[in-house]
Parts: structure tokens; C-alpha cells; sequence
């Protein structure tokens, strides 16, 4: 049974039609009940302004000594919210999605840490990354991505578990040891009603 996803999906292009990560989180929040999953978007969204301020400095065209230091940051943000990711609970990490994220996470982590090293390296003043918003919006896609799953797996295992019928044997076998217990026969055991 395929549970439909949370998110608002775009007509047009086929993918969710999110804003930005605080219309996310408050999106998330009213749809889940999970702990975990509210500090995961917490996270996502402390990552994603990271993300949006060296975009907004790479876009306007500032020089290294504005650019690096927010590399350096969004590298520390990139290490705060993987160490989160990590201590997820094996609920998570049975997700196919789970591991997915992941590498995406250290993936970006690695390539900030090239792009500090070569700049440092060669002593230039400017950073130019080519197609860091993609990759970094791309690394957050794959969280949301993860989060939709983990919400539409615990949804779908709380409608089965609210639906499930009573297995007439195990009620049976559980009547015969209570019965055994208190020193009924089966059959008297059998007949007795649930207590």
C-alpha cells in the first residue's frame, strides 16, 4: 500500500513547491508528531540559511576575505547537523533514504573543504564555485526526501497497526495458557471470555 506524500507537489515541474525551510518546518511540524523529525527540519533549516548566505555573498560578487569565513561556518553547520543525522534512531536508519543523505552530507562537507584548501593554496582573494547553490539545495533535497519517507512509513505502520484483526489462534493459545494457569481445563479454558 503506497501512502501519498506530505508535501505539496508542483504540477508543473513534478517536484515539491517549497519556498524556503521555515515554511518547511512549520509544514512538518503541524503534519508530524515525531520528535526526531522536528529537530531533523530544525537542523535542515539552521543548514539552509548557512547555505543561503554564502549564496547570496557568491551572487553579489564579494571578495574571499567576505566569502571564506561563511564557508568556515557552513562547514561547522555541515558537522553540527551530520553529528544530528548520525544519532538518528535505527528507525531512520533502516532507510534506504537514511544512507542516501548521508553521503550527500559528507559529500558537501568534502568538496567545502576543497574549495578552503585551494583557495588558500593558491592565494586568491576570490572564491568561485561553480554550481554551489545546486549542490547544496541538491544535499537538502535528499533530507527532505528522507523525512517524506520516514513520515509516510510511520503513517502507514500506524494505519496497519489501528487496523490489524485479532488473530483468532494466538487468542485461542493465550485463553488455553491463562486457562492452564489458573487450573481450568481447554475447554473450560476455551469458552472463558477475555478479561
Amino acid at each position: 500500500m503506497h501512502t501519498p506524500s506530505h508535501l505539496h507537489i508542483n504540477k508543473d515541474t513534478g517536484l515539491p513547491d517549497i519556498q524556503d525551510f521555515a515554511e518547511f518546518g512549520q509544514a512538518l511540524r503541524s503534519m508530524s508528531n515525531d520528535e526526531q523529525t522536528h529537530k531533523l527540519s530544525d537542523g535542515m533549516g539552521d543548514l539552509s540559511k548557512a547555505i543561503e548566505r554564502v549564496g547570496q555573498a557568491l551572487s553579489s560578487n564579494q571578495r574571499g576575505s567576505t566569502v571564506g569565513p561563511l564557508l568556515v561556518d557552513l562547514l561547522t553547520a555541515l558537522r553540527k547537523h551530520r553529528q544530528l543525522v548520525v544519532a538518528l534512531s535505527e528507525e531512520w536508519r533502516r532507510l534506504y533514504e537514511y544512507a542516501a543523505y548521508l553521503a550527500a552530507l559528507n559529500n558537501f562537507r568534502v568538496l567545502i573543504g576543497q574549495w578552503l584548501v585551494e583557495r588558500n593554496i593558491t592565494g586568491d582573494n576570490e572564491v568561485v564555485i561553480e554550481d554551489f547553490e545546486m549542490i547544496g539545495w541538491r544535499t537538502l533535497g535528499e533530507g527532505l526526501m528522507m523525512i517524506d519517507i520516514h513520515e509516510q512509513a510511520r503513517n502507514q505502520a500506524q494505519a496497519e497497526s489501528a487496523l490489524a484483526p485479532i488473530d483468532e489462534s494466538r487468542l485461542a493459545r493465550a485463553k488455553n495458557w491463562w486457562g492452564q494457569i489458573r487450573g481450568k481445563s481447554d475447554a473450560e479454558a476455551a469458552s472463558t471470555e477475555p478479561f
